[in-house]
């Protein structure tokens, strides 16, 4: 029986012609059947892909052969081989999307001026040495409602996009003269975020290398990491330890949840909570903006066809 495997990595180097790499990638996507997502441009690779472990441990193999490409973290964790719909391989300005690609220098080292790396025993020795560090989520306000590190400061973005507007405000200018470790999925979020953040005046930046994924596998449950980590393929969101407490609430009866779903219209782009006894519910109704947005008639997604007519 196959065994399926999920592989997170990215690698921030000049590429001098991005859509090369691209067919490369969608070549070697379909040579191996990968599914999931990479993305390329002129500062490098970010990819999520799912398939089998011997097809991902060939695909991983000849990735690290390009130049550039040979030291990059690759992040494994357990996949069902039906975690994403198509592979996708696509060209784009940014890696992540902040909107501010010609802000980003890369050089063959990394991100210029970004923050310090710490390891999990560094960033453990930081918060115990010093009593104003501060965690800065770096990712989108609907993952950290399920999981963060510990009194983390949560700005109020709905994409990565929004960050440098909240930054540039003075929201958190306060924060500009103490120790601020930001943290993202698997650190390629905060690669940018906190050489943004340097350039607009923050002093002591740092970033969790390997970002959540492995200070988290390090610590399980006994660090400074609550909750559970949202990811995004089918899986939805995973757990370092089996007591794990979500911090979330489902949506209907306030229970603690740590799902994400959308709801029975097959356009719906809102995600809510639920626990695993209102899940039906929740993906058997439609959801107040799909019922604002189409009032009249909707398509249903096939898993919910059966309770199409419920009440919105």
């Amino acid at each position: 029986m196959a065994t399926y495997k999920i592989v997170l990595f990215y690698g921030f180097t000049p590429l001098a012609a991005p859509e090369s790499v691209r067919l490369w990638q969608q070549a070697l996507g379909e040579r191996w059947g990968l599914t999931g997502r990479v993305i390329v441009s002129k500062h490098g690779i970010n990819a999520t892909l799912g398939g089998t472990v011997e097809n991902l441990k060939q695909y991983v193999r000849t990735t690290r052969q390009h130049p550039g490409f040979e030291d990059i973290d690759v992040k494994w964790s357990d996949g069902t081989g039906a975690d994403f719909p198509r592979l996708s391989v696509k060209v784009r300005p940014e890696l992540v999307s902040f909107g501010v690609p010609d802000e980003v220098e890369v050089d063959e080292h990394g991100v210029v001026g970004g923050g310090v790396h710490l390891s999990p025993d560094e960033v453990d020795a930081l918060v115990a040495e010093r009593d104003d560090v501060v965690f800065f989520d770096g990712r989108n306000a609907f993952e950290a409602a399920i999981g963060r590190f510990r009194g983390a400061v949560v700005p109020d973005v709905r994409t990565t996009r929004d960050f440098v507007d909240q930054i540039d405000s003075g929201r958190f200018d306060h924060l500009k003269d103490r120790p601020v470790v930001t943290y993202c999925t698997g650190g390629v979020r905060c690669e940018v975020l906190s050489a943004i953040m340097r350039k607009r005046g923050f002093e002591e930046v740092y970033q969790v290398d390997g970002g959540i994924v492995r200070y988290a596998e390090a610590r399980g449950a006994d660090g400074l990491w609550e909750g559970s980590l949202y990811v995004f393929d089918e899986r939805r969101h995973v757990e370092f330890a089996d007591d794990v407490v979500p911090l979330g609430s489902c949506v209907v009866c306030s229970a603690p949840a740590a799902r994400y779903e959308n709801c029975a219209d097959a356009s719906c782009k809102t995600l809510r909570l639920a626990c695993a006894e209102c899940t039906p519910v929740v993906m058997s109704q439609r959801c107040e903006v799909c019922v604002a947005e189409r009032p009249e008639s909707f398509v249903p997604r096939p898993t919910a066809r059966a309770a199409a007519s419920a009440p919105a």
